[in-house]
């Protein structure tokens, strides 16, 4: 059974077909990488997944279960999400990483785990806990938001753009790490793009979208790239 699919799904914003019936099956521990040109519609799918945004018809389902009749809350929990701008927050990293902890009521000693070994997966070391997180680098911002998502011990990762906003060496440790992260915690993975580099390197599938329309790659060899971009 899919960890995540997409049945028929529609989603018209501003007067504009953006999902015109997609279908789309993701098993545990792939990585689907989803391209497409500008304004094709790879943002609002992705949120369709963790209900950001709620479709106009069709069905998305999170291990069988229609997202539509889970609480928001906790399906945000097992489908993490990292965007393409750093979002943190006011505070210390620490602050930053426990945030969805400290709503969930959890024990001091539970949280201190939790953080620690989210940011020993995100590429940081304890001695950033009690740095101001608005005073890092653009590529450590990038990694609390990353620790932050793992820390609720989610299934799956929602990707968008998670380095097109970096330097490249930056991006490079950032992409390096999602990897690493994603191969040792077993997570699915659906990573936007737009770098066709990126997505070959990392995809073990990759998903084409445009004109509202989905197709799913076999393999990198069968997509046209001058015709995406």
């Amino acid at each position: 059974m899919a960890i995540v699919e997409m049945r028929n799904v529609r989603k018209t914003l501003g007067g504009r077909s953006v999902l015109n019936n997609v279908n789309l099956s993701v098993n545990q521990g792939e990585k689907l990488v989803l391209v497409g040109p500008s304004g094709s519609g790879k943002s609002t799918l992705v949120r369709c997944i963790n209900r950001l945004i709620d479709v106009d018809s069709g069905e998305v389902f999170f291990n069988g279960i229609p997202v539509n009749k889970m609480d928001p809350i906790e399906l945000r929990r097992k489908i993490g999400m990292v965007f393409q701008l750093q979002i943190v927050f006011p505070g210390t990293v620490m602050d930053n990483v426990s945030y969805g902890l400290r709503l969930m009521k959890l024990p001091e000693g539970e949280i201190d785990r939790k953080v620690r070994d989210s940011m020993k997966d995100a590429g940081l070391s304890p001695g950033f806990l009690d740095k101001d997180a608005g005073k890092l680098s653009g590529g450590e911002q990038q990694r609390v938001a990353i620790a932050r998502a793992l820390a609720l011990d989610p299934e799956v990762l929602l990707l968008d753009e998670p380095t097109s906003a970096l330097d490249p060496k930056a991006a490079a440790v950032v992409e390096k790490t999602i990897e690493s992260l994603v191969n040792r915690r077993t997570l699915t993975a659906i990573w936007v793009t737009h770098g066709r580099e990126q997505a070959i390197r990392v995809a073990d599938r990759i998903a084409i979208l445009s004109g509202g329309v989905l197709n799913v790659a076999d393999s990198p060899e069968e997509i046209d790239w001058e015709g995406i971009y």
